[in-house]
């Protein structure tokens, strides 16, 4: 991990360029994904409002659907193995285990969850792992409703057309929700955004008292 003085870079160029290009792109194909939601809800009380839609129509929701799907397949497939060649995945996500997330989790709800800048701690590991896995999910639910026929046993998997449906909308509002949830630490604790963009961040900045940052 490289070191200038107090500044400690945690954020690899490779991790920067993922991440917007994955905030963008996540964002687009949620947008999107609403405008092909409302020309055919799941649920009858349920429908995205026209300005937080993309599209305008269902042939564009799907047009842009369609287009940011493979911009977001591409980055999140490099990121991954990168990842994995790097040995970034491996030092940064692990090790972990359920009694570690159970203690940091208790820690985090009395308020007493340290920060250490440029290690994550395993509430911000399980969050990650568990992020990618979701992508992975609407991937995989995505092409079982876009090519029901031709990915007809990955449909399977997720109990046909319709169950590969109902997954897609739980994984897109679970993304959703991990989105207003990085949004708001973001917020809270604001110093944790310059990290993203240069890569560096002060070992000796301080944090407030039980505020940690899942990015």
């Amino acid at each position: 991990m490289s070191k200038i003085g107090d500044k400690i870079k945690i954020h690899p160029l490779y991790v920067r360029i993922f991440h917007w290009i994955n905030a963008v792109a996540m964002v687009l194909m949620i947008m999107s994904g609403w405008q092909i939601y409302n020309a055919s809800p799941l649920f009858e009380w349920l429908e995205f409002p026209r300005s937080l839609t993309l599209g305008g129509w269902l042939g564009g929701g799907l047009q842009f659907h369609f287009a940011v799907m493979w911009v977001f397949v591409i980055n999140l497939l490099i990121y991954f193995f990168v990842s994995i060649l790097s040995g970034h995945y491996r030092r940064s996500m692990f090790p972990v285990t359920p009694m570690s997330i159970l203690r940091d989790l208790g820690k985090a709800l009395r308020g007493r969850l340290p920060h250490d800048v440029g290690h994550y701690n395993s509430v911000q590991k399980i969050s990650y792992i568990g992020v990618i896995v979701l992508m992975l999910t609407v991937f995989l639910s995505g092409l079982a409703i876009w090519k029901s026929v031709q990915f007809q046993t990955i449909g399977l998997l997720f109990g046909g057309y319709e169950g590969a449906r109902l997954v897609h909308f739980i994984c897109m509002s679970l993304i959703c929700a991990f989105i207003v949830m990085h949004l708001v630490l973001v917020a809270i604790v604001p110093s944790t955004f310059i990290p993203m963009i240069t890569g560096w961040a002060r070992k000796s900045a301080p944090v407030e008292k039980g505020v940690d940052h899942v990015a």
